[in-house]
């Protein structure tokens, strides 16, 4: 059952990158790819009690950076 329902979960964050309308399909799923990784790693401090050090928080930051320079104009 659970395997189900994340399955639902994945399908419908799949469905909701191709519905924007804001952006083209690519740039909005560099944007989710952008904002995974920095989930990620707060992922890994939240639930694997894993601090990050300071290469994973620069890394991150560009990720965001380079997010927001994709989104800047569309």
């Amino acid at each position: 059952m659970l395997g189900l329902l994340g399955g639902a979960i994945l399908f419908l964050y799949g469905m909701m990158a191709t519905r924007q309308e804001f952006a083209s399909f690519g740039k909005v799923y560099a944007a989710y790819g952008g904002v995974f990784i920095v989930l990620a790693v707060l992922w890994g401090w939240g639930f694997d009690h894993r601090r990050p050090d300071v290469s994973e928080w620069i890394g991150a930051a560009i990720c965001l950076v380079g997010v927001t320079v994709m989104l800047w104009k569309r």
